[in-house]
């Protein structure tokens, strides 16, 4: 599967931003969908996670009610909508694929649940 982010750009803080992430294949819904970002000097982090089917839903503590994850299988696109935006939130921001079994609610905070990552998309928070 080859994924797409968009979505990022410059932003003040207590802004919003909504990132897409755009999924190739017809396989897009067996797949569990990650997050991730990585800000200047600093190692990539776990940001959000949504099952294959949408029902669950996990996020790091540091955007824990101020960011969500939302997708939609019908057009194979997962979202990161992120509001109440600070400049720590600065970042590359990738996401991220990993196959899940039928019925899972599985939605990993470890990257190596994820076997395809797409390019990033920046978001840059002024203060």
């Amino acid at each position: 599967v080859q994924l797409q982010a968009s979505g990022g750009g410059l932003v003040q803080a207590g802004g919003s931003l909504r990132l897409s992430c755009a999924a190739s294949g017809r396989t897009f819904s067996t797949y569990a969908m990650g997050w991730f970002r990585q800000g200047p000097g600093k190692e990539r982090e776990f940001v959000a996670a949504i099952s294959r089917s949408g029902d669950s839903t996990v996020y790091a503590d540091s955007v824990k009610g101020r960011f969500t994850s939302s997708r939609d299988n019908a057009k194979n696109t997962v979202y990161l909508q992120m509001n109440s935006l600070k400049p720590e939130d600065t970042a590359v921001y990738y996401c991220a694929a990993g196959y899940a079994s039928p019925y899972s609610s599985s939605a990993p905070k470890n990257d190596r649940a994820y076997a395809y990552w797409g390019q990033g998309t920046q978001v840059t928070v002024s203060s």
